[in-house]
């Protein structure tokens, strides 16, 4: 194909030409099959900023801020969970592999949790379970 065919097909297809060569190297025939390419090829720059960028967060709440402090803080841990499960909720990572994931950080967090003082531990995980919420709805009585 000539380089004036190629600029034609270019236009024609009103893309880049980075877009441009990879339809033409897929060879892409039909109107349909060009445009699943371009919509792929969106897809796949989305996907790999949000999968970057959860990969990010997860490297910030495992890595120290300060080299003398404890490596996971449950602020960093909760960014990480966030944007584990807005990945796996947009379909950008799998569901069992954000879970996983968000698994492997809480029992790193878990692991640290004796060495932290009392006073800085969460309350509400320590008495996970011992207190009954009061009912929502009075009880119905009979006459």
């Amino acid at each position: 194909m000539s380089v004036a065919a190629d600029a034609i097909r270019r236009r024609s297809l009103d893309i880049g030409s980075h877009y441009a060569a990879i339809i033409t190297a897929r060879m892409a025939n039909t109107q349909s099959a060009k445009k699943r390419v371009r919509a792929s090829l969106r897809k796949r720059d989305r996907n790999r900023s949000t999968r970057s960028a959860v990969k990010t967060l997860v490297s910030r709440a495992r890595r120290p801020a300060v080299p003398d402090a404890a490596s996971l803080t449950s602020e960093d841990v909760r960014r990480a969970i966030s944007a584990l499960d807005k990945a796996a909720e947009k379909g950008v990572l799998h569901a069992n592999n954000a879970s996983r994931r968000k698994a492997r950080l809480m029992s790193a967090l878990a692991k640290l949790a004796p060495a932290m003082p009392a006073e800085g531990r969460d309350v509400a995980t320590s008495t996970r379970g011992t207190a009954k919420k009061p009912s929502a709805r009075p009880g119905k009585t009979k006459a």
